[in-house]
């Protein structure tokens, strides 16, 4: 299964939500067996289609809070949530989406993550619009490298135990204003219109919390150190961002920022791929089967080719009907004129082709003709077609219901032609398993 994994720029604050785009996005096309296949950048609906698509929400667009969960599930947890982190955000709760972390924390507390929905459902929506169906969507804190120290392994003690603090320098941005809606340290004076650097902080337990900022270059050394206060520090420069420039490539040192490591953005991407916390959740859960507009615009044809085949075939059939019912109609007063010429007294024609059966045989028996379902006529054919079987092999014969029943003697060998000869002579013959009893009646 191939998966396409997208990074998001930041939402601009300052422009209002009729005006919002994407504008050329970073992606890494991944083939089914994990290996790189394509890596640029692109216009959204020139990005490859993938099976999968993982986006990498800005840091500057999601707050990961730690809280308390009630214990609800579905639509009543949703409900639930605003309230739950209401006293940590600035933006009223009510237009954020918030999701849940499936890892628990320590003490039983969740992780949520909080975004802005309006912003939200406008990615989702460009991405269903230009084809991709199967869509996660991961923040960018989630993305950093977690230091060795701060993972323990299930079972293990940790032996010093520290609150990892780790940020990643994810590129220069133009606008200010802050995006966050949470509260989050202000960063530190500096010129105006000097560009920003988009940052990821990561933080607390296995770096599980974490928030985004843009920082001018020469402040984000204090202003990380005063968030991480006496926590270990690890940065970290995202490198080889494809379309980007080359002034973050390449380099341990971003504009006095010293003491960074390098991250190469197949490295992020893999590392969204592998992340558990899906912000697509509730109303925003990945639907592949849903049909929306896009993909109705893109079955258009086919449905209409299916419409039109099924409309054809009704007609068809219809017509057809028609035809067949007139045809039984003609036949039908064919049969009832041939009945009338033959027999004018009748005045109630039910069944035509069975009243003139019947008033056959009348006048056969009122000419003294026998009938072929008659008892003697019925014992006659079967004297003709026993051949082999001898006669005084007959152990009784009884008539009812316009057919004979025969039965023969238990020493009586009958051979299987005697349905063939009894054909022959204008009869059928079957044998009844349960009795042994044989059933001749006219084949006329």
């Amino acid at each position: 299964m191939s998966t396409l994994i997208v990074l998001l720029p930041p939402r601009d604050p300052a422009v209002r939500s009729e005006e919002w785009y994407l504008p050329d996005l970073p992606f890494l096309l991944l083939d089914k067996r994990g290996e790189p296949q394509r890596v640029g950048r692109a216009a959204l609906g020139l990005l490859p289609r993938a099976s999968a698509t993982v986006l990498i929400v800005a840091a500057r667009d999601t707050l990961l809070l730690a809280a308390a969960m009630p214990p609800l599930k579905g639509p009543r947890l949703r409900q639930a949530l605003p309230n739950v982190v209401e006293d940590q955000l600035i933006q009223d709760p009510q237009t954020c989406h918030i999701a849940v972390d499936p890892v628990e924390l320590a003490g039983g507390r969740r992780v949520v993550g909080v975004i802005d929905r309006g912003w939200f459902r406008f990615v989702l929506g460009a991405f269903a619009g230009a084809g991709h169906r199967n869509v996660k969507a991961v923040p960018a804190m989630r993305c950093l490298p977690v230091p060795a120290a701060a993972v323990v392994e299930e079972g293990e003690t940790e032996v010093a135990p520290s609150t990892p603090f780790v940020a990643g320098l994810l590129g220069h941005v133009v606008s200010t204003a802050p995006a966050l809606i949470g509260e989050t340290a202000a960063p530190a004076p500096a010129t105006l219109g000097a560009p920003r650097i988009e940052i990821a902080i990561a933080r607390g337990e296995r770096a599980a919390l974490g928030e985004g900022l843009a920082l001018p270059a020469d402040s984000i050394p204090a202003t990380l150190a005063a968030l991480a206060g006496d926590h270990p520090v690890t940065l970290y420069t995202l490198v080889d961002l494809p379309g980007d420039e080359p002034r973050l490539a390449g380099s341990r040192t971003v504009a006095g920022v010293t003491g960074t490591q390098p991250l190469a953005f197949e490295a992020l991407a893999r590392n969204a791929l592998a992340c558990r916390f899906d912000l697509c959740q509730f109303e925003f859960a990945a639907q592949p089967w849903r049909l929306d507009r896009a993909t109705m615009r893109r079955l258009r044809v086919p449905i209409a080719l299916v419409a039109a085949s099924i409309l054809v075939s009704i007609i068809g059939i219809n017509v057809q009907w028609l035809q067949l019912a007139r045809q039984r109609d003609a036949i039908g007063a064919q049969m009832t004129e041939l009945l009338l010429n033959a027999f004018p007294k009748t005045t109630v024609v039910l069944d035509a082709p069975d009243q003139m059966t019947r008033n056959l045989e009348r006048l056969r028996v009122a000419s003294g003709e026998l009938s072929p379902t008659d008892f003697l006529s019925l014992a006659d054919g079967l004297a003709r077609s026993l051949g082999p079987v001898p006669v005084n092999g007959v152990a009784g014969l009884d008539y009812r219901d316009r057919h004979l029943e025969v039965t023969f003697k238990p020493d009586t060998k009958v051979d299987p032609d005697l349905t063939k000869r009894l054909a022959a002579n204008g009869l059928n013959g079957a044998i009844d398993s349960n009795t042994g009893k044989w059933t001749i009646r006219s084949g006329q």
